[in-house]
């Protein structure tokens, strides 16, 4: 069986990979080539996900890393993992739109909790998800994670995150204990 798991590369990114990083985010979450695929924000949200400043900032913060994940030589996938202290925080996940829902997403995010707990040694990876994602949130939990219940406001005002188009968003504490 030919499954796309078996042609991937995982690696840490570099600052050449920035501007092909921010092209795969905004794909993913942003825009019409996002609604190729299930994770989009477009009817959330207008304007940027990330930029190259921000995706930089990622690579080159001391304890953080940004797994990016090719296949047949194209960035296919990412993720922030950062360390913080006894566990690790998962963010700027993103899967290229047209190859969401064949199983990527899940052996990404396994082997990124795999590597943070190898790594580092933490008990637990957290998330922040905006909470009227009830989908999204779905396939998180059933890949073990769990609701908090304890939000956080989305940052109004500040078009690096976006445009939002409704006044309800609020960022989701999602955990999951790695043992």
């Amino acid at each position: 069986m030919d499954t796309a798991e078996t042609r991937l590369t995982f690696r840490d990114a570099a600052a050449a990979d920035v501007d092909e990083l921010v092209a795969l985010i905004e794909s993913a979450y942003r825009g019409e080539s996002s609604r190729a695929g299930w994770t989009t924000e477009a009817d959330l949200l207008q304007g940027q996900r990330t930029d190259p400043e921000g995706v930089l900032g990622v690579i080159e913060s001391p304890g953080s890393r940004l797994l990016t994940v090719e296949r047949d030589g194209r960035i296919v996938a990412c993720c922030q993992l950062e360390h913080r202290g006894s566990y690790a925080y998962f963010g700027m996940f993103a899967v290229s739109p047209v190859l969401q829902g064949a199983g990527l997403g899940k052996t990404v995010i396994a082997e990124a909790e795999r590597q943070a707990r190898e790594t580092w040694g933490v008990t637990e990876m957290r998330m922040t998800v905006i909470s009227v994602r009830e989908d999204l949130i779905a396939w998180y939990e059933r890949r073990g994670y769990r609701r908090t219940g304890r939000t956080t406001p989305f940052p109004y005002g500040d078009e690096r995150f976006g445009i939002p188009l409704r006044d309800d968003l609020r960022f989701e504490l999602l955990v999951k204990p790695l043992v």
